[in-house]
């Protein structure tokens, strides 16, 4: 990949602007590709930054690892360097990662994303051992994945200090919602690290600190807008970039009324992109009114 940008530091910026953080849609209990080549090939064509495979909203955690790389490589393909591919290679298991950011690399991926481990809760040092293994055995550079409402083990600035003198640890997806600990990362580490609010409801705010841009949720559905309300703050309009913020929020609150990825896979579905099939133990709401409700208010022209 050729970068376009770099940190003061000398390490590339993956992406500046919305990245989608892609859901992963299934058909009759099979990874549907044939769905996810459409979806991602109409995010590029709609103006997004990058592409995020595997994540959170893609149900990693219940992906094989041949359909994880088989998604990667689609998605990388079809992306044929338009945009930059980040697959998520996060796990409790760090010589699991560490061999997945391999394998995701070499199935096309640009750069790679890893959460803090869940449920084997470790120690600040342990936490640092984890990154500095995935990104020595990583070929491509890391972002780092700080959501503690999901693993229980939050990223404190002890930590990210650490972290950025690791030449291949690029980037932060910041989703804690601490808005304090986004700006104190900034400030002390924004030379070795780039930060992307993990957090749709946010992304204005940290913009604001110096965040080079979001790993969406939202943008599933309006890659323009997320992609936009980005473009507006980088080009000195914050009265547009805060207009589309507030214009997304109640979308957004729609799309985190119960667990990501439910909502917004149901979504998908609703405007027709996708199967809403979930892989258990996630499963579907037992009342769709309200999303579809403020579906509507968005896209008056779907069939709901």
């Amino acid at each position: 990949m050729e970068y376009k940008e770099y940190l003061p530091s000398g390490k590339p910026v993956i992406f500046r602007g919305a990245a989608t953080a892609l859901i992963t849609p299934f058909s009759g209990g099979e990874v549907d590709i044939t769905s996810a080549v459409r979806i991602a090939e109409d995010q590029i064509r709609r103006g997004i930054s990058a592409l995020v495979v595997c994540g959170t909203t893609g149900e990693a955690p219940t992906l094989t690892r041949d359909e994880a790389t088989s998604l990667v490589s689609a998605v990388a393909d079809v992306s044929g360097g338009r945009v930059p591919v980040i697959a998520g290679v996060g796990s409790n298991d760090t010589s699991k990662s560490a061999a997945s950011a391999i394998e995701a690399s070499y199935a096309g991926a640009d750069a790679v994303l890893a959460v803090t481990p869940y449920y084997n809760k470790t120690t600040e040092e342990g936490l640092i051992a984890h990154f500095y293994a995935i990104a020595d055995a990583s070929p491509v550079p890391v972002i780092v994945y700080n959501v503690p409402p999901r693993t229980a083990v939050p990223l404190t600035m002890s930590v990210y200090r650490e972290l950025s003198k690791h030449e291949n640890i690029a980037a932060v997806k910041e989703a804690s919602g601490d808005v304090a600990l986004a700006a104190s990362l900034l400030c002390e580490c924004g030379d070795f690290l780039a930060v992307y609010s993990g957090c749709d409801e946010i992304t204005l705010p940290l913009l604001s600190l110096g965040a080079l841009g979001v790993i969406s949720v939202v943008s599933n559905l309006c890659p323009e807008e997320t992609e936009a309300l980005c473009r507006d703050f980088f080009r000195g309009d914050t009265v547009s970039a805060r207009r589309r913020q507030f214009y997304l929020l109640p979308l957004i609150k729609a799309l985190f009324s119960c667990p990501n990825p439910i909502p917004v896979k149901l979504a998908m579905s609703m405007l027709g992109h996708a199967s809403p099939e979930l892989r258990l133990p996630l499963a579907p709401p037992e009342d769709t009114s309200k999303l579809e409700e403020v579906l509507r208010q968005y896209f008056p022209g779907g069939n709901f």
